[in-house]
């Protein structure tokens, strides 16, 4: 008799009565009955693979299971049992199973098969896949479209969400004029939000290299590729742009700003603008209306839910109490209250009422540890009557995300009561992790002692677990690790690295060293798919079972997995066995985690020869070292620092280019870039402020110039600052202190008075800071009394403020 039990969610057992049923009747006559649960371990129980082949190409077994609802990774073996080998046409695919084909299945298809497949898979594959609580980058096959011809735009078109098969050069190739034929189909613009980052900026710079008008862009861009157009291009000049073609689209903050003074000025009725044009507000906009229309702005901002940054609310927060604080303050976004105190909120309600308010806001909007916060802690504490240390769970209720800031020996006096608000923090002090441990391991909580938790405890806890060291991790039991790797990881907001920590407990601390391959651990192409396969593989084991195995096809996929460091390092040692001479320029783009493993003299074989390489070798974030040594080899090779190139190296890099790249670089490139120089040298500074002033000369005159040239102002000259003065840019005092020394000194208090604005009032929080210190120091207090600003130090009558040089 033959009888099995299904490893699926809802464990079913299955027994054969007739003692003589072989297992392959058994597979028939049972097949409807346990497929909606079976696991590929099930399937595999009933024979070796020519076997369930033959079942599987049954046309009967094939019209009953495609009837039928498959776990994902059924779903894939079974296709793969389907098409692996000759003999089983593509068409007689049902159209649900082409979601999961493999390379290999469509490697020798025509053109016309493969555009014929290419529109059943973009009818039948969902694009809204997501991965760790987020959209996942992909393609719905892996059918590669290297081979195919693209006359025209229709044919692009009819590739559908195969096109994220075509590669950088590929795309780079095709005539604007194709692109802008093909985003005239809805169906092809749906299928663009799941394309890698990589392909939507080059199709954005295909349209803005042929559309040049700011309207006509905003008009025609699609709206998964809006977020990809530079910001210099959304400047509308004495243009009206039209707003219901940018309320249509989802803008960046950056990019919003660029347009929010003519946006408003355009549309009377705040309540009309999108909720992605709104969160553009610029505090330069101050000057453009009163301040009663400002208080209209903020309540629609609030109804709309609209995300502003702390220097925006700063500002709006200044605006809005100009002739006093309002009485409904509940009307006004929650994140305005962390720039005012639980008196200014008195006229609305309590002080409980306010901090319930507070614990809902974006704390983040605020420096962790910066006063302002500590300030907030301390007087929630206050008025809720915390005098202890230990926090109830009502307690812990209103104060909501402030609860991220407490102590740790806050944590260990209140127990559990804070574990599950903790879970949900970005981040802690190492003295916070400690308690949270502590608290974890003494088992006096609702959750129980780590022995004791189950899957659902754990995903309870999900956000803990990077906090989580080995003594407590080793505590869990391993099927409970299992379980929520399998059923709850895939949602989790984890990231690869902090789900790592969880596979390292599951694999065993010592293992004999084989000289082969293990029977049971051979690498097939369902091991490949299957996101679980780290848990299954020492780091030993990975690099011995990869040798038979070609990367090419699964890199990529396999190293969104959780692969420890171990294993990433044996995933990498075997890369340098398969290719010793250096990587292809094929593979770069797919090294993803890899390429923190990377040395100088492996970056010294490469050949980088386009910015869309180097745009995806700095995506994962390498150390300075590393992506220094990468730069240089791609500049060294003779590549161009373009706009591709500057983006790439964006915010994070930029300070690492010598002069010799610095005077490389082509305004008209750093225009259509973004970059952030507060951290760089003042050479680096003064050589692209040079260069973003002549980028963005033709645009001066208007409004949006500021928002241009403010990321590179710690580079100007004392003459262009007081030409600045004059246009009211109400300027962030934070980017005041980034000015070059000799340039603040050089400006009168008049100046300084313009400069700032609405935000002149922060500026006695910078006086003891330099350079602001040395220029306060320079200027007679009698005048600077006249700011009514509570600044201190200046030169008193009749003396002279001798100040020392600093080098």
């Amino acid at each position: 008799m033959v009888s099995a039990c299904f490893a699926g969610s809802n464990q079913k057992c299955y027994n054969a009565t007739d003692p003589g049923l072989s297992s392959t009747a058994w597979f028939e006559n049972y097949l409807g009955s346990f497929m909606e649960h079976a696991t590929v371990g099930d399937l595999q129980l009933f024979g070796d693979e020519p076997t369930l082949q033959k079942f599987a190409r049954d046309p009967v077994n094939i019209q009953m299971i495609s009837n039928l609802t498959l776990l994902r990774e059924t779903a894939m073996y079974y296709t793969s049992l389907l098409t692996s080998g000759p003999g089983f046409p593509l068409s007689s695919l049902p159209d649900r199973f082409v979601c999961y084909l493999s390379p290999s299945a469509v490697s020798n298809l025509s053109r016309d098969d493969a555009l014929s497949l290419a529109q059943r898979i973009s009818k039948n594959c969902p694009l809204n896949l997501t991965h760790r609580g987020v959209r996942r980058e992909r393609s719905p096959s892996s059918m590669t479209t290297e081979e195919l011809q693209i006359p025209n735009g229709q044919s692009l078109a009819k590739l559908g969400s195969l096109v994220a098969g075509l590669n950088s050069s590929t795309l780079r190739s095709l005539p604007p004029e194709v692109i802008l034929e093909a985003i005239k189909s809805p169906e092809f613009v749906q299928h663009m939000v799941t394309l890698p980052s990589s392909l939507k900026r080059i199709f954005a710079e295909k349209i803005y290299s042929s559309v040049g008008h700011p309207a006509d862009l905003v008009k025609y861009v699609p709206d998964p590729l809006a977020s990809y157009i530079p910001k210099s291009l959304l400047v509308f000049g004495g243009e009206k742009p039209n707003i219901q073609d940018l309320n249509s689209k989802t803008w960046t903050r950056e990019q919003a700003a660029m347009f929010f003074s003519d946006a408003i000025k355009t549309e009377p009725d705040f309540s009309r603008l999108s909720q992605s044009v709104l969160q553009g507000f610029t505090c330069a906009a101050a000057n453009e209306m009163k301040a009663e229309r400002f208080q209209e702005l903020a309540k629609v901002m609030k109804k709309k839910n609209v995300k502003l940054g702390g220097g925006q609310l700063s500002c709006l927060v200044k605006v809005v109490t100009l002739h006093g604080i309002p009485k409904d303050l509940d009307s006004y976004p929650k994140d305005l209250l962390l720039f005012l105190s639980p008196s200014d909120y008195a006229a609305t309600g309590s002080c409980r009422q306010y901090f319930a308010n507070i614990g809902k806001a974006n704390l983040d909007v605020l420096q962790r540890e910066s006063s302002q916060r500590k300030q907030l802690l301390m007087e929630a504490l206050a008025c809720l009557n915390i005098s202890s240390t230990q926090v109830n769970e009502e307690h812990a209720e209103i104060l909501g995300r402030l609860v991220c800031d407490l102590g740790g020996e806050y944590i260990r006096s209140s127990g559990g009561n804070l574990l599950k608000r903790l879970s949900q923090c970005d981040s802690f002090l190492p003295e916070q992790e400690e308690a949270i441990r502590s608290v974890i391991s003494s088992g006096n909580t609702t959750f129980g002692p780590p022995v004791a938790w189950s899957a659902f405890t754990l995903n309870e806890l999900s956000g803990l677990i990077p906090v989580l060291d080995h003594n407590i991790l080793q505590k869990v039991p391993k099927n409970t690790l299992t379980l929520w790797m399998k059923n709850f990881a895939r949602d989790s907001p984890l990231s690869r690295e902090e789900l790592a920590t969880v596979v390292e407990e599951l694999l065993p601390t010592r293992h004999k060293r084989a000289d082969g391959c293990p029977p049971d651990k051979q690498i097939t192409k369902m091991v490949l798919n299957d996101e679980l396969m780290p848990i299954h593989y020492t780091a030993e084991q990975l690099h011995t079972c990869l040798r038979n195995v070609s990367l090419d096809n699964h890199l990529p996929q396999i190293l969104t997995y959780a692969f420890s460091v171990q294993q990433l390092a044996a995933l990498k040692r075997r890369l340098d066995e398969v290719y010793p001479d250096g990587y292809p320029e094929s593979l770069l783009p797919r090294l993803g985690p890899l390429i923190s493993f990377v040395t100088s003299e492996d970056i010294s074989k490469w050949k980088i020869t386009s910015a869309d390489t180097l745009a995806e070798l700095l995506k994962y974030q390498p150390a300075d070292a590393q992506a220094s040594a990468i730069i240089r080899r791609y500049v060294d090779l003779g590549n161009a620092l373009n706009t591709t190139a500057l983006n790439a190296i964006g915010t994070r890099y930029t300070c690492l280019l010598n002069v010799t790249d610095l005077n490389m670089i082509d305004p008209k490139s750093l225009k259509l870039a973004s970059l952030n120089l507060s951290a760089c040298s003042q050479t680096t500074k003064d050589i692209l402020y040079a260069k973003a002033k002549r980028a963005f000369s033709d645009q001066h005159y208007l409004p949006a110039y500021y928002e241009l040239i403010e990321p590179y102002l710690g580079g100007a000259p004392g003459v262009d600052l007081k030409a600045l003065s004059k246009d009211g840019v109400n300027m962030k005092v934070s980017t005041l202190a980034q000015l070059r020394r000799d340039s603040l000194l050089s400006l009168t208090i008049p100046e300084i008075q313009n400069l700032l604005g609405i935000n002149i009032h922060d500026l006695h929080k910078w006086q003891n800071q330099s350079p602001i210190r040395e220029w306060v120091q320079r200027q007679r207090q009698s005048e600077l009394d006249k700011l009514n600003v509570s600044l201190t130090g200046g030169t008193q009558e009749g003396y002279i403020n001798i100040i020392r040089p600093e080098f």
